[in-house]
C-alpha cells in the first residue's frame, strides 16, 4: 500500500472473487454465500490494513492424493496430472516464518525464487497458464504473488485484479474452487487437488482448456510450488 498505491478494495477484489467461486462449489464452506466488494469493506477490522474478509478460516479437514511414475499413472483408470515442474525457495536473510524484518516488505523474493525454477524446469511461461491456485490465507499476499511470479509488472496487481482478470471467464482465473478464502484452509493442499481436477476435466468450476495450473504454498516464508500439466513435458 505504501509502495504502490494498494487499497482495501483492491485486497476485497480477491475475497470477492474467491467467495464467488466458493459459492458454486458444494464441498466449499462458503457454498452458497457470496460476498460483495461493499460487504468486505463494511466488515470489521482485524487488524488495519486486514478487514475480517481479508483473513481466511480456520477449517478441519483432510485432503489424500497418489503420486506415481508417469509411465504408471497413464494405465490408471482417472486421466493423471503430470507434475511438469515443482520448487521449493527461500531468500537472503530469510526466517522460519514471515520476514518482518527484511528492508522490503513489498515482495515476496522467496516465491520469486520459486516463480524462476518453475518457468525453468517446465518450459512454460505466465501466458502459458490457464488458471492459477494461489496461496490465500490473507488477500495482500495474492497480489505480491501475481507479481512475484511473473503474471504481470510489479505494482501493477491492484490494476489486474480490477477488471475481471482472476474471475471464471477472465484472463487468470484464480483459485476456481473457492481458495483458502472461500472452501477451507487446509494449509493449501486442498489447492493440489483442486489442480488435478481442473486437469481431468472434472472441476465445479471447470475452466475451458485448462492443461497447464500452477499451484503456490505458504508466502512469507521458505515456500513452494508446482505446475502441473495435462500432458507430460
Amino acid at each position: 500500500m505504501h509502495e504502490h498505491g494498494a487499497r482495501s478494495a483492491d485486497f476485497g477484489r480477491i475475497a470477492v472473487a474467491c467467495r464467488r467461486h466458493a459459492a458454486t462449489n458444494p464441498k466449499a464452506w462458503f457454498y452458497d454465500r457470496p460476498i460483495t466488494l461493499e460487504e468486505h469493506q463494511a466488515s470489521r477490522w482485524i487488524v488495519e490494513p486486514l478487514h475480517l474478509l481479508d483473513c481466511c478460516q480456520e477449517s478441519d479437514g483432510g485432503v489424500a492424493f497418489v503420486v506415481t511414475h508417469a509411465d504408471r499413472a497413464r494405465d490408471m483408470r482417472n486421466k493423471p496430472a503430470y507434475v511438469a515442474a515443482a520448487a521449493q525457495g527461500a531468500s537472503e536473510g530469510q526466517e522460519p516464518m514471515t520476514s518482518y524484518s527484511r528492508s522490503d516488505l513489498s515482495s515476496l523474493p522467496e516465491m520469486k525464487a520459486v516463480g524462476s525454477q518453475l518457468w525453468r524446469q517446465s518450459g512454460l511461461g505466465p501466458a502459458d497458464i490457464q488458471t492459477a491456485v494461489l496461496y490465500d490465507h490473507f488477500t495482500p499476499f495474492v497480489l505480491m504473488q501475481l507479481e512475484d511470479l511473473g503474471f504481470c509488472e510489479r505494482g501493477s496487481a491492484k490494476e489486474f485484479v480490477k477488471n475481471g482478470a482472476i474471475e471464471l471467464g477472465g484472463k487468470l482465473p484464480l483459485n476456481p474452487h473457492g481458495g483458502q478464502l472461500g472452501e477451507a484452509y487446509i494449509h493449501g493442499m486442498n489447492g493440489i487437488n483442486e489442480a488435478v481436477r481442473q486437469i481431468r476435466g472434472t472441476a465445479v468450476n471447470q475452466i475451458a482448456g485448462a492443461s497447464n495450473i500452477l499451484v503456490t504454498a505458504g508466502t512469507g516464508l521458505p515456500t513452494s510450488g508446482m505446475i502441473l500439466t495435462a500432458e507430460q513435458q
